[in-house]
């Protein structure tokens, strides 16, 4: 009975980690459905969105800053003074950072990367390499180089118990949101105008753009979508581990990348599996050998999946774009 406890438990843990995978590789297999282009970049969004989701949150809760803007001082009464005021405080920390860190994407793919858009794959690969460097850079020098302390207003409390194990609240608004975000741009992009759009520009560009499709804003709200999901899991990521730092965004970013090839990247479906798939491996791996193992059995799991399946789980094998 204990074995069974202990397998739930990190079952739960795999599928809070799986949901956050699973929402940063949402971005990353948009960005390369649309553009055939590995967006080394987004794991540095997410590290972005972390620090703008902080400092929002700074803003209306926290006391010091009432104290030099005294304008602010009912505004955060509100936002901490019962529990709706704390959903309307975190309501608003997504959508300001996602916004933000979307129009952030958006703003980096009309001066950085679709100058190469007609340049060899390498040139931007290697743009998104540069980017992402500058990002982590940036935060280092202008913001802290320390590992700087996250608020978890929805607290420590416990949701409900099953098989012995103790669900936090936390953990249930992660994987519900998660669900639903998934759910919410599966459903956009298969049944929305927009989102055909983006479908038909990612089968054959030069085609869609003759039958009157706007190409440009077809890449540009891939390159929005992706990082604003980011920006919601690295807000996510500092209150589930209760801190974030510049570098975060390296090891969350190659496991969700790792998470869509192994789902099939270019695949929404895919990434979502992908990414529950990697999170469940890594914790029943650091459960059940050792913490300094998972990411072994992370990446063998992969190497595995692309023997048998070279496209993914879910992807399927077709001719390289041209």
């Amino acid at each position: 009975m204990q074995l069974a406890n202990l397998i739930f438990a990190q079952l739960v843990n795999g599928v809070v980690l799986g949901s956050l995978y699973a929402l940063i590789a949402l971005g990353y297999t948009l960005v390369y459905g649309i553009v055939l282009l590995i967006n080394f970049a987004h794991s540095e969004l997410f590290m972005v969105g972390a620090f703008a989701g902080l400092g929002v949150m700074t803003l209306l809760t926290n006391p010091s800053v009432a104290a030099r803007f005294p304008a602010l001082a009912p505004a955060q009464h509100f936002f901490t003074s019962s529990g709706f005021g704390t959903l309307c405080m975190l309501v608003i920390t997504f959508l300001v950072s996602g916004i933000a860190v979307g129009l952030l994407g958006v703003f980096i793919e009309r001066f950085a990367y679709r100058p190469l858009r007609h340049a060899p794959r390498l040139s931007a690969l290697i743009a998104a390499v540069g980017i992402s460097i500058f990002l982590q850079n940036a935060i280092l020098l202008w913001v802290s180089p320390a590992q700087l302390a996250f608020p978890n207003p929805i607290g420590e409390g416990i949701a409900f118990t099953i098989f012995g194990t103790d669900i936090s609240v936390l953990k249930v608004v992660i994987f519900v949101t998660a669900i639903v975000l998934l759910v919410g741009l599966d459903t956009f992009i298969s049944h929305s105008r927009f989102g055909k759009a983006m479908r038909a520009t990612s089968q054959d560009r030069e085609a869609s753009g003759l039958m009157g499709i706007d190409i440009n804003f077809s890449i540009a709200l891939a390159f929005f979508i992706g990082p604003a999901l980011g920006a919601v899991a690295g807000i996510f990521n500092g209150m589930y581990y209760g801190s974030i730092v510049f570098n975060m965004g390296f090891l969350p970013g190659l496991k969700a990348f790792t998470a869509a090839v192994l789902g099939g990247i270019g695949n929404l479906r895919g990434a979502m599996l992908g990414g529950f798939v990697l999170g469940i491996a890594e914790s029943l791996a650091s459960g059940f050998i050792s913490t300094g193992y998972k990411d072994v059995i992370a990446f063998a799991i992969l190497i595995l999946v692309l023997i048998f399946r070279p496209g993914g789980l879910l992807g399927e094998s077709v001719l390289e774009k041209v």
